[in-house]
């Protein structure tokens, strides 16, 4: 049984699971769906065209399925679509995408924290598992891969990609690509070494996270540019799904790698 309040204004059309919980003043639009279990929290507001998963969590101020901030979008019907046992958190914002793109969707992944003001961009895609940080801002077409994690006050220029298990300092500049399972901070944003807690917790062995250190330092330390340090790591590693997946990042990456930490990098890791 839905608990909907009588101050909430939900469309009739509205497709609503089960036990659903809809706070006074929210704001629920006509094509929405919204999965088992719910709760879309005091003045949160969601527009059209979004469909969200089970058990997800909507905060006071968030608003989700605006149309997208881009001067290419023309009206078009796109769409926000939202995994199970997701938090969007006070006043973050996720806008729908635009075909312009491509894509004319924006996704977050099943599992993921949005935490307080948060601004998830048109035709970005969020996976699972993920935690931004408040008043972090991806712009568009961002994708963000499983497990990762941004900091506060992280600012993702539109296009960039964060690989899975990545962890990016508060207060970052993301203007290239980071690659899977690394630390990154400072600025300008550079390599800091290899995630090894985040890692840890996530179950993987001791001899795996030496083997990404190892990939990494051929990466970052060894001289070698990142052409040839990929050559050589496919050469001198064997096939593992961390290996494939540096190596598959780095050699589609589009605006290229974070680099290792120079002389002109500054600030310290969070």
């Amino acid at each position: 049984m839905n608990k909907i309040h009588p101050l909430a204004s939900v469309h009739p059309n509205a497709k609503l699971g089960d036990n659903v919980e809809i706070g006074p003043y929210a704001f629920v639009d006509e094509f929405v769906e919204i999965g088992d279990g719910c709760r879309i929290l005091p003045h949160a507001t969601i527009f059209n065209y979004v469909k969200m998963g089970k058990n997800c969590s909507v905060f006071p101020g968030a608003v989700i399925g605006a149309i997208p901030q881009d001067l290419k979008f023309d009206g078009e019907v796109t769409y926000v679509e939202i995994g199970d046992n997701v938090n969007i958190r006070e006043c973050a914002t996720i806008n729908r995408g635009t075909k312009a793109s491509g894509k004319g969707v924006t996704k977050v992944g099943s599992n993921t924290l949005i935490m307080s003001y948060v601004h998830i961009a048109h035709d970005c895609c969020v996976g699972e598992h993920c935690i931004l940080v408040s008043y972090t801002g991806i712009a568009g077409e961002t994708t963000v891969e499983d497990w990762a994690i941004l900091g506060g006050g992280t600012l993702s220029h539109q296009f960039s990609k964060i690989g899975k298990h990545a962890m990016v300092g508060g207060g970052s500049k993301v203007n290239k690509d980071v690659p899977p399972y690394i630390l990154c901070g400072r600025d300008p944003l550079s390599y800091a070494g290899v995630n090894i807690v985040g890692l840890r917790r996530r179950g993987f062995s001791p001899d795996q996270i030496r083997g990404i250190k190892d990939m990494y330092d051929i990466i970052y330390n060894a001289g070698f540019n990142f052409s040839d340090a990929c050559t050589k790591i496919e050469a001198g590693f064997p096939q593992s799904e961390e290996r494939d997946a540096i190596l598959d990042f780095i050699r589609n990456s589009k605006r290229g790698i974070v680099r290792g930490m120079t002389s002109n990098s500054k600030g310290e890791m969070e």
